[in-house]
């Protein structure tokens, strides 16, 4: 089966949230199955439903956390010493030359992936043009608004 990268911050991420699954959500989940039980007819039992529904999507996460963590490939990002280049798990500063606007973007895997949080999947349009680069090399983007313009500000490996 083929690895994923994924940084070692979103493996801890996920390790924290199956670990609270497992230990938390599953046992209030099973109580609270086992209480709707006591209360009798199952069959029109909102709470049973309820709860049993909410346990297959606890299972399902954690049959699908433990998936992407046997399948990860964790690299730890302060380690890395590219030297200066752009690749998968270092954070760019980016300016857009055509608003002059400064834009950071950390590289990370596909499960890892927010823009809110400005984290963009290696394998985005974007991460695609910048990895290789290095700081003060300008990066051309073709979007479906025209091209954008970037110039590496910086490239840190946090």
């Amino acid at each position: 089966m083929e690895k994923h990268p994924m940084t070692l911050r979103g493996a801890e991420a996920l390790r924290t949230e199956l670990n609270e699954l497992k230990t938390v959500k599953r046992p209030a989940v099973i109580a609270a199955i086992a209480e709707a039980r006591a209360h009798g007819d199952l069959k029109e039992n909102a709470e049973y439903h309820a709860a049993r529904e909410q346990q297959g999507f606890i299972e399902g996460r954690i049959k699908d956390i433990e998936a992407k963590l046997s399948n990860a490939h964790v690299i730890d990002v302060s380690t890395l010493d590219a030297g200066g280049k752009v690749v998968f798990g270092s954070t760019v500063v980016l300016l857009d030359l055509n608003t002059d606007e400064e834009k950071t973007y950390q590289l990370v895997g596909v499960d890892e992936a927010d823009l809110k949080q400005g984290k963009i999947s290696v394998t985005s349009p974007v991460a695609r043009a910048l990895i290789g680069k290095a700081e003060g090399d300008e990066v051309a983007l073709e979007a479906p608004g025209g091209t954008h313009e970037f110039e590496i500000l910086e490239v840190r490996y946090n």
